[in-house]
């Protein structure tokens, strides 16, 4: 069998590395060492690996921004992961008179509150299952 690290960085020499999708020589969308993302795509399981990468940077984020997070019950502090995960952490802090309600345990108004955004309107029932969670601390079965 060949030596692994050697390939390794021969293939590194040659390709290159890039941690941002660019456009090959062949026109194909690329990541990593040559990673043709049209043809070849990802394995469930880099998949897995890459969420579980991203859940726990972006935890770290909220928490660093927002610590009283960590004193909310799992349920709540999910439903601040997941709406920092999907509109990013700079846009979740422009909610601040929900965050605000949030902090003070004022649960239904938070909800109602999510409800009434421009983000609601763009993730739909996301944001309707989000908004049960805040206000009952209830996560729906998955």
């Amino acid at each position: 069998m060949i030596d692994r690290a050697a390939m390794t960085r021969q293939l590194r020499l040659h390709e290159g590395e890039r941690l941002k999708p660019y456009r090959c020589t062949a026109g194909k969308l690329t990541i990593g060492v040559g990673r043709n993302l049209e043809d070849r795509g990802i394995t469930a399981e880099e998949s897995a690996y890459l969420l579980a990468n991203d859940i726990s940077r972006e935890e770290r984020e909220l928490l660093r921004a927002l610590p009283w997070v960590a004193k909310l019950d799992e349920v709540r502090q999910r439903v601040l992961l997941d709406m920092s995960f999907n509109m990013g952490l700079g846009t979740l802090l422009t909610f601040k008179r929900t965050l605000a309600a949030v902090h003070a345990g004022q649960y239904q108004q938070a909800a109602a509150m999510m409800l009434e955004s421009r983000w609601a309107g763009q993730v739909g029932q996301r944001a309707q299952r989000l908004s049960r969670m805040m206000a009952t601390g209830v996560a729906p079965r998955i």
